[in-house]
C-alpha cells in the first residue's frame, strides 16, 4: 500500500520553479523558437505579405522547392555506436579562410524590404558567428556598408553579369577595394524565372500601395513604420530603381552571358571565384577542369526553373566525378542542421542559407538571425553527436542514404 499524506508546501515549493516574466516580446518569441519553421511562422505573422511571400515563394508552381526539402526529409542516418562524441567541432576551412560553422548566408535581394536592418543584420550576426555573408548584387545594402558591419568577418560578392558589362565590372573592383575574399559568379539567371506570388502581389522596389497591401498591412504597423522611418530602399549598389522585380531582373540580366564572361572576370578578381547555379554533373566537371576555386550546386531556391535538378540529389554524382578535394557547395531547401550535416557526409564542402535566415530576420531582425544560426549550430552539434562524430572530417557517405520517392523512371 501507498503511504497517503497531506502535501508538505516546502517539498512542493522545490519541485515548482516558476519562470520570471520577459516583458522584452522580441526576445521572448524569439526563445520560444526552436526551429526555423517556428521562425517562420514569426515572420509570416509580423511581415506584410508581398514581403513574406518573395521569401517564401518560387517559381511557377514551386515544384522544386517542393522538390528540395522533401529530398531533406527522405534521408536516413547511420550512427555509429559506443564511440563517444564529446566534443564536438563544427569548424573548417573554406575557400582559403575558417569558418566555425560547415554554412555561411547566402545572397538574396531586396533584404531590407523583408526587415529594415536587411544585410546590416545578416553581416553582423555572421560575424560574430564566425561564418561568411555573401552580399547579392541586388542587396539593399552597400558593399562598403556591408564591410562597416562586417569588418573583421568574411564577406562574400554575389556577381550577375548585367546587359551593361561596365556595370558589373565596376561592382567587381568596388568588392576587390573593400576586401570581400571570394566573388560568386551566378549562371542561373539568364532570365528571370516566373514567381508568380510576386506577380500576384505587384511586388516591386519600391513598394506600390494598392487597396490590398494597406489592408494586409493593418495588423502590421510595426513593419510600416520601420519602412517610413528608415533610408530610401533601393538597390544600394546600384542606380536604377522602380518598377516591377521582374522587369527590373529582366533589363537588368543577359542570356548571352558565356564562358568568355567568366574569363573576363576571373582576370579581373584578386580572390577565390565560385561558380553558382551549377545543375548538372557535365558542367560542373567543365568548370573544375577550368580551374575555378568552387561551385555551387544550386537551381536558384527553386526561383528559376522549376522542376529543375535537386542540387541535394545531384551532389553524389557531382562529388563522384569531381572528387572530394573539389570544393562543391549547395543551397536550396536547406531548413534544418541535420541538413547540412547530411549534405557534408555526401561529399560537401559548405552549404549556403537563404530563406531559413530571412525567417529569422523578419521575425526579429539581427536578433532573429542570430538565433536562426544558433538553432542551425545546435541541430548539427547535436546530429554530430548522435551520429558519433566528433568533427567534420569524420563524416562520410556510409553515414546518410537518400531514400527517393522520386528516383527516375528506366525506358
Amino acid at each position: 500500500m501507498v503511504e497517503r499524506r497531506l502535501p508538505r508546501p516546502a517539498e512542493v515549493f522545490e519541485l515548482m520553479r516558476f519562470k520570471r516574466p520577459d516583458f522584452d516580446g522580441r526576445r521572448r518569441r524569439l526563445e520560444a523558437a526552436l526551429t526555423i519553421a517556428d521562425l517562420r511562422r514569426i515572420a509570416k505573422r509580423r511581415t506584410p505579405r508581398a514581403a513574406f511571400d518573395y521569401t517564401d515563394g518560387a517559381a511557377e508552381g514551386e515544384v522544386s522547392l517542393a522538390r528540395a526539402r522533401r529530398a531533406f526529409e527522405e534521408i536516413e542516418f547511420h550512427p555509429d555506436i559506443l564511440r563517444p562524441a564529446t566534443a564536438v567541432d563544427t569548424s573548417t576551412e573554406i575557400l582559403g579562410g575558417p569558418a566555425a560553422l560547415p554554412f555561411g548566408i547566402a545572397p538574396t535581394g531586396f533584404t531590407r524590404l523583408m526587415q529594415t536592418e536587411g544585410e546590416t543584420a545578416g553581416a553582423g550576426a555572421a560575424g560574430h558567428a564566425g561564418i561568411p555573408f555573401t552580399l547579392s548584387t541586388f542587396g539593399t545594402t552597400s558593399i562598403e556598408h556591408v564591410r562597416l558591419a562586417n569588418p573583421e568577418g568574411r564577406n562574400w560578392f554575389q556577381l550577375y553579369v548585367m546587359r551593361e558589362r561596365e556595370i558589373s565590372y565596376g561592382l567587381v573592383e568596388r568588392a576587390a577595394r573593400a576586401g570581400f575574399d571570394t566573388l560568386m559568379f551566378t549562371v542561373d539567371t539568364p532570365i528571370s524565372g516566373a514567381r508568380l506570388r510576386d506577380t500576384r502581389n505587384g511586388f516591386s522596389i519600391p513598394p506600390q500601395l494598392t487597396p490590398r497591401t494597406v489592408l494586409n498591412a493593418i495588423p502590421r504597423p510595426w513593419w510600416w513604420f520601420d519602412f517610413l522611418t528608415t533610408p530610401k530602399l533601393e538597390f544600394a549598389s546600384l542606380s536604377a530603381t522602380g518598377g516591377t522585380v521582374g522587369d527590373f531582373i529582366a533589363s537588368a540580366m543577359d542570356p548571352t552571358i558565356s564562358y568568355e564572361d567568366l574569363d573576363t572576370i576571373r582576370d579581373m578578381w584578386p580572390g577565390r571565384l565560385v561558380v553558382k547555379g551549377v545543375q548538372t554533373v557535365a558542367d560542373a566537371t567543365r568548370l573544375i577542369d577550368r580551374g575555378v576555386d568552387g561551385i555551387v550546386l544550386s537551381n536558384h531556391g527553386g526561383r528559376q526553373l522549376d522542376r529543375a535538378p535537386v542540387p541535394f540529389h545531384l551532389l553524389p554524382r557531382v562529388v563522384r566525378e569531381v572528387g572530394r578535394d573539389a570544393t562543391v557547395m549547395l543551397d536550396t531547401g536547406v531548413m534544418n542542421g541535420a541538413d547540412i550535416v547530411a549534405s557534408v557526409a555526401l561529399g560537401a564542402r559548405f552549404a549556403l542559407i537563404g530563406r531559413a535566415y530571412l525567417y529569422g530576420l523578419m521575425a526579429g531582425g539581427r536578433e532573429g538571425v542570430d538565433r536562426a544560426i544558433a538553432i542551425l549550430r545546435s541541430e548539427i552539434v547535436r546530429t554530430m553527436a548522435l551520429l558519433g562524430v566528433s568533427s567534420l572530417e569524420e563524416l562520410e557517405p556510409r553515414h546518410v542514404t537518400q531514400l527517393r520517392s522520386l528516383a527516375p523512371i528506366d525506358d
